[in-house]
């Protein structure tokens, strides 16, 4: 303690020294990024802050969820910066500006999830690949035919999955128990897994431990997001290296029931053999599980009593899943990376930046719809002012040469799951509220998971559930 100072007057000066030193990090952490700009142009860099040292506004990002981009976007604009999950990042807003981003793939940008989405998945998914690997990858890989044959499938399982929600006595935690449904349509349809019911859900279990882990903090240390997510993962690739090798010891090879079986044939019919890193697991963007996949050159023996064109004319049903997704699309957004400095609205976006568009923020603002885009109007769907307002307005699964292709899988799952629900039960809520949604890192109900009560209709008023 210095001479002639109290306790209290060397703790107060102690603090005074502490908090200048905060202020001096947080000022040459600005000052930093504010350096980085491209001094070959003359545009400023988009305004906004970096937040603190190295953590920038990840933690806020976290708390605030869309509470964080709205607020900023009302200061500062549909273009600000920001510093998230350890990187430089320019959040963007509107059509226009999309536009120029999803149409400038492979010239102004380039896939780039953060840095702890990287690590996770891994080098081999489509995600991650780019130029002709990637569009090699989507070629082998998708196809709406075999979509059509899962769809009776699907509907079985969801089926099954409802009525075990209605003869449930108590509440039903529909965020959960969806994720359940998801998870067992992947890996009984998509993967071809047989596994008993305790199995099922330990994996299941793993597999959401992945996903709430894949936007966290590049740090690997115990205890951390990025260590749960690795370990998950490693746990995920052990039982499907599992599964991977029966199938490829199979000697019938015309017994194409799955999508796994689909992704391994239908890569050899275009000379191409993944191997086995590869396989595990060929994942796509956290929008959807997957989709339908390359089917093998026989036909696909299909029921008749459901496909895809069917499911099409339902039409209020489409109006009602499109305005879903427009208030909560799947992902708030898509990340790139600035392969060169560009110009968006004004402002410069410096080469190597982070650049993550809002597919949730430019729904909420989009001026094109004839009811205010604050409320739930399937109606809006109805008329076709999406070919004069161009389409980068609603865009829930992205756009481009990278739009999700799970889209119309998960677009099947929810006709089905509502097509299901109206003609086998009823529900009601369980809380005297509904919850709020939390949209960060992805969409979800907080607390309670959003509590109803089902129950099954009686045959007289529909098919029994």
């Amino acid at each position: 303690m210095p001479a002639g100072l109290s306790w209290p007057e060397a703790a107060a000066l102690a603090l005074l020294a502490l908090a200048l030193l905060v202020i001096l990090c947080r000022y040459l952490w600005a000052l930093r990024w504010s350096l980085s700009r491209d001094r070959g142009s003359a545009l400023p860099l988009p305004r906004g802050s970096m937040g603190w040292p190295f953590f920038g506004e990840t933690l806020h990002w976290l708390l605030q969820g869309s509470h964080f981009h709205s607020s900023r976007r009302e200061k500062y604009g549909n273009v600000f910066k920001t510093h998230l999950l350890g990187r430089p990042v320019v959040r963007v807003t509107g059509a226009e500006n999309i536009r120029k981003i999803l149409l400038g793939e492979h010239t102004l940008v380039s896939t780039q999830w953060p840095q702890s989405t990287q690590i996770i998945l891994g080098s081999h998914t489509l995600l991650g690949s780019i130029g002709d690997l990637h569009r090699q990858r989507r070629k082998v890989m998708f196809s709406r035919a075999a979509l059509e044959c899962y769809l009776p499938r699907i509907q079985k399982v969801v089926s099954w999955e409802l009525r075990g929600w209605c003869m449930e006595p108590g509440s039903i935690a529909v965020y959960s128990s969806a994720k359940t449904l998801t998870f067992r349509i992947a890996a009984r349809i998509l993967l071809g897994l047989r596994l008993e019911e305790k199995q099922f859900k330990d994996l299941a279990k793993t597999f959401e431990q992945l996903v709430e882990n894949l936007f966290s903090l590049p740090l690997n240390i115990p205890f951390s997001g990025l260590r749960k997510g690795i370990k998950a993962r490693d746990m995920l690739h052990e039982f499907m290296e599992k599964a991977i090798q029966e199938k490829l010891q199979r000697n019938n090879t015309e017994d194409h029931s799955d999508a796994l079986d689909f992704i391994i044939n239908g890569a050899k019919e275009h000379g191409k053999e993944f191997t086995m890193q590869e396989l595990k697991v060929r994942r796509t963007p956290p929008c959807s599980v997957s989709s339908g996949l390359a089917p093998p050159r026989q036909s696909c023996r299909c029921p008749s009593d459901i496909s895809l064109e069917k499911l099409s004319r339902l039409r209020y049903l489409d109006c009602v899943i499109k305005e879903v997704l427009r208030v909560l699309p799947p992902v708030s957004g898509g990340y790139r990376t600035a392969l060169q400095t560009f110009e968006l609205d004004g402002y410069q976006i410096p080469k190597g930046w982070s650049v993550m568009y809002s597919i949730r923020d430019t729904h909420e603002t989009a001026a094109v719809y004839q009811s205010p885009p604050s409320g739930f109007d399937p109606d809006r769907f109805s008329v076709t002012w999406m070919e004069a307002a161009g389409r980068f307005h609603y865009i829930p699964f992205g756009g481009g040469a990278r739009s999700c292709i799970g889209k119309e899988l998960a677009q099947a799952i929810l006709k089905l799951l509502a097509i299901e629900l109206v003609s086998t039960a009823r529900w009601e809520l369980a809380t005297p509220s509904y919850p709020a949604m939390q949209t960060v890192p992805i969409v979800h109900p907080v607390d309670d998971g959003l509590q109803l009560y089902f129950h099954a209709l009686q045959p007289s008023h529909g098919r029994e559930g």
